[in-house]
């Protein structure tokens, strides 16, 4: 196996590097949006791990992949942005802190290039999942589905808005229109 790995040459080498970064461009930002969106609806949380990761992995992509510096700092400025109006959203109990660092970490991702349309589609899927929190709240939870805490807890008139599925979902909407989609090679991963 170590022969036939030295024997590769560069353009095989080359071709498997790009193609591991497309699949990692495909998979890993919608993956931790689709955990986040789970974990905020059955636990009313997001771990920060999910914030964590969003940011190495958008420092390891972005690196591997040839951004260049001012790039970096430039989607690093959108992620700073949304980090300080998060926090003051989160100081008056307008949203969770879980929230506040998935949006920011978001628009880290995303730079200020998609920014404003990512934060227009995350304010109407919140208003919407708000209205139709609170018109599920107003009927009685049936006796067949009470049995299921995180149901409970989102049933619960006193509980908060999972802003976390916004978040998740408007974030899946824009990042199809991003760089790291389009620098996606699809030749390259179709079976052979």
């Amino acid at each position: 196996m170590a022969r036939l790995a030295g024997s590769l040459n560069p353009v095989t080498r080359s071709t498997r590097k790009i193609m591991i970064l497309d699949t990692a461009r495909l998979l890993l930002f919608p993956a931790l949006m689709a955990f986040a969106a789970a974990s905020d609806l059955f636990t009313m949380t997001i771990s920060n791990r999910v914030s964590l990761a969003l940011v190495a992995g958008f420092m390891a992509l972005a690196v591997l992949g040839g951004m260049n510096l001012h790039d970096i700092l430039m989607h690093f400025g959108a992620g700073a942005a949304v980090l300080v109006v998060a926090f003051g959203c989160f100081a008056m109990g307008w949203m969770g802190g879980g929230d506040a660092k998935v949006a920011a970490s978001v628009a880290l991702w995303f730079g200020f290039d998609h920014l404003l349309n990512y934060l227009l589609y995350v304010s109407l899927l919140g208003g919407a999942l708000t209205v139709l929190l609170i018109q599920f709240r107003q009927w009685p939870l049936p006796s067949l589905l009470s049995g299921q805490p995180w149901l409970n807890r989102l049933h619960d008139k006193q509980s908060g808005i999972p802003y976390g599925i916004a978040l998740a979902l408007g974030a899946l909407i824009v990042y199809p229109e991003t760089d790291w989609i389009k620098a996606v090679d699809l030749a390259h991963l179709a079976m052979r």
